[in-house]
């Protein structure tokens, strides 16, 4: 049944402290009915900075030239992906910013082989690259990738022309899901929340439009700003208690809204807390994606002001995460995929 819109309205107004804790509560309660309370890892490599697209958000955006630009190289990326794979990690993330050139597409398509033979087919491969064709997407696909995380950030349209140039569109993102779908993916999307404009009613929006593209993945989280965007004015009167609260009701009304899809908490949560991701599992989520990309590159790929953890290897943050999920009762799915449960039951 579709979700109800003036009830997701509700739930993501809500602001008493005991009626929230009443929602992650039943937001949780969903989820381990749903999808269990194992935490699956999606180690993140943070490929490369070089971005064609200029959102008016986003700090690595092509209009930002006030750091520089990298891609790792093959063997670096190899490693990164070597690593994670000797622990037990089971899935990885390959994120960059967007391109569309065929060296590039070249380049990713021979990563991707090359991840699947060193880790023996068991490595599960999440990409996050943008907008592409369906043809490259299925190149990709066949190569051995099998999920895809394309955030479209928000789904009131008049709200995402005041975040992105003109020659950004709204349709074409959204058929590229659909391209994604057509291709055989597991399609995952994503939104932010406390955008500068948006309502409660934008977020009910959101997630009703998750429902009806019948997505399988969600990676959202808070609006954070950073100082090097157009939208730099809103870095002094950001407020880092509310985003985190905004960020953890739009997970829980999600997870009750949607049941059984994958939700990650993200790194945007530890941005504003110390325990923001582990408060996110609480709340509904099940995905963790930590980064294991060389500390020497981390500051290159700064989204948003105050990213965490740009000094910490990845054996220091396996160790810190697992005894925190340990901590509030939930256990690591090492060696799994965590494909979505909804997309199983999609293709049955």
């Amino acid at each position: 049944m579709r979700p109800d819109r003036n009830e997701l309205i509700k739930l993501l107004s809500l602001q008493d402290p005991d009626e929230l804790a009443d929602l992650y509560k039943r937001a949780y309660e969903i989820k381990k009915q749903q999808v269990g309370t194992k935490v699956y890892f999606r180690g993140i490599i943070e490929l490369s900075n070089i971005c064609s697209k200029n959102c008016f958000y986003c700090g690595i955006r092509s209009g930002n030239a006030d750091f520089k630009r990298y891609t790792i190289s093959m063997q670096e990326a190899l490693r990164e992906a070597k690593w994670c794979y000797d622990q037990r990690y089971g899935s990885l993330v390959v994120q960059a910013g967007e391109r569309t050139d065929a060296a590039w597409i070249d380049f990713i398509t021979e990563l991707i082989t090359n991840i699947k033979e060193l880790s023996d087919g068991k490595l599960g491969i999440t990409l996050s690259l943008g907008e592409l064709s369906e043809e490259v997407y299925a190149r990709w696909f066949e190569a051995g990738a099998h999920r895809y995380l394309l955030r479209i950030e928000t789904t009131n349209q008049d709200l995402y022309k005041t975040l992105h140039p003109a020659d950004h569109s709204f349709e074409t993102r959204r058929e590229c899901l659909r391209s994604l779908r057509r291709a055989g993916y597991q399609v995952g999307t994503g939104v932010m929340i406390g955008l500068p404009g948006q309502t409660m009613a934008d977020i009910a929006d959101d997630i009703l439009f998750f429902y009806d593209e019948d997505v399988d993945m969600l990676g959202m989280g808070p609006y954070i700003p950073h100082h090097n965007t157009p939208l730099k004015h809103l870095v002094e009167g950001f407020d880092p208690d509310n985003a985190l609260q905004l960020g953890l009701k739009l997970i829980a009304a999600c997870r009750i809204a949607l049941k059984d899809i994958n939700i990650a908490t993200t790194t945007a949560l530890q941005a504003l807390h110390p325990d923001g991701r582990e408060q996110g599992l609480l709340a509904g989520a099940n995905v963790l994606m930590p980064n294991i990309t060389n500390t020497e590159f981390r500051d290159g790929y700064q989204l948003y002001e105050g990213k965490p953890n740009l000094d910490e290897n990845a054996d220091e943050t396996m160790d810190s995460l697992s005894q925190k999920i340990s901590a509030i009762g939930e256990s690591i799915g090492f060696d799994e995929w965590g494909d979505s449960v909804h997309f199983a039951k999609r293709m049955n």
